[in-house]
């Protein structure tokens, strides 16, 4: 953008970093798209489920009683801890809670506003009318406590913007821009919408960057990611006979151009480039280290079963030096096109989850 915006209100997207009151996740289940990957799915998810309610509290959305039984009972075969877990019984068309999860924003300082955009499937392209209900289903049951929310008839997934937590957000112009999502709006017309909803001050566009297999239009977390104000991960295409390696490269360029708030290059940390995997019917899948989730006191980064997935820890703790960092199975995830951060949405502190050790039905 040339120009900073200028909020009117004082409000703000914080940092993934920023404290925690736990993480949302949306159970894979029969009615959904996994077909006979769904025993892997939940084996993944369960992996992933474990891992974070080592650092927090988990929000699980189950598609019925049926998935609830099943999931405790595995998570307790675990040793979580029941009363660490919050179950809503609510019907979802598949598990992206990142994309169909509240957006949450701090206003007046300190003040937390749930926001329920518009989900229409990236475009259109999958069932999503379920998926769409599910925050509303969430807040009409009470889930997060008096925290109040408010539903935003615009179309905004939470995979396609990063925050640095002080106005800056990252995204792409191959995903906001698109036509599927809302139709005949310029540019600038996009940036208002991210100044008078998320507090923006600036949007890092990126307009180059893609992943073969990504059916999101190139969200930015699987390209690139705040670690903090002055640090930028991404994921770069080293082997120049890769088709991604002249995007990726143009890509590194954009990220080598941008200024923090300091007006000092970030810096800029690449992330080791993945073999190529296919899925069943033969095409490329879109394999990101980038798609990794911060929680309270750690960093939970994809694995692929690939040479890179030590190389992707190492950056990543030089990232986050203050951080554990854990690896995470996600093969059985990227067969269906995302990733750990995909499938999950940080819920931030000043939010209330009085429902933790309860089930509550959003049906």
């Amino acid at each position: 953008m040339k120009h900073p915006l200028r909020p009117r209100t004082r409000v703000r997207l914080p940092a993934e970093w920023e404290r925690q009151a736990g993480v949302m996740l949306t159970w894979p289940h029969a009615d959904s798209d996994w077909g006979d990957k769904l025993a892997a799915a939940h084996a993944e998810f369960l992996d992933l489920a474990c891992h974070i309610a080592h650092y927090e509290p988990l929000l699980i959305v189950c598609h019925d009683a049926s998935v609830r039984d099943q999931v405790a009972a595995d998570l307790g075969a675990r040793q979580v801890d029941n009363d660490r877990i919050a179950f809503v019984l609510c019907p979802s068309d598949d598990v992206w809670a990142r994309d169909h999860g509240p957006i949450t924003v701090y206003q007046e300082g300190a003040i937390p506003l749930l926001l329920d955009f518009t989900f229409n499937g990236w475009g259109g392209k999958y069932a999503h009318d379920l998926d769409d209900l599910v925050t509303r289903r969430l807040y009409a049951t009470d889930t997060f406590g008096t925290t109040d929310c408010r539903r935003i008839e615009w179309i905004l997934e939470g995979g396609s913007i990063d925050s640095d937590g002080q106005g800056s957000i990252l995204s792409t112009t191959q995903c906001l821009l698109t036509d599927t999502r809302n139709a005949g709006m310029s540019l600038e017309q996009v940036e208002m919408q991210l100044q008078q909803r998320l507090g923006a001050s600036r949007i890092l566009w990126l307009h180059e960057g893609d992943l073969e297999g990504d059916d999101t239009d190139s969200h930015v977390d699987m390209l690139a990611r705040f670690a903090n104000p002055e640090t930028i991960v991404y994921q770069q295409c080293d082997d120049p006979a890769d088709p991604h390696f002249p995007k990726l490269q143009a890509m590194a360029k954009e990220l080598a151009a941008f200024r923090t708030l300091q007006d000092r290059p970030y810096r800029l940390l690449p992330l080791p480039w993945p073999a190529a995997q296919y899925a069943e019917d033969g095409h490329r899948l879109p394999l990101s280290y980038a798609n990794f989730l911060i929680v309270n006191g750690a960093v939970i980064v994809p694995q692929y079963m690939d040479q890179a997935d030590e190389e992707a820890l190492s950056v990543i703790r030089r990232a986050f030096p203050d951080r554990q960092v854990v690896g995470t199975p996600a093969r059985t995830l990227i067969g269906q096109h995302g990733s750990v951060h995909c499938v999950t949405m940080q819920i931030p502190s000043a939010v209330q989850l009085p429902g933790l050790g309860k089930t509550v039905s959003a049906a």
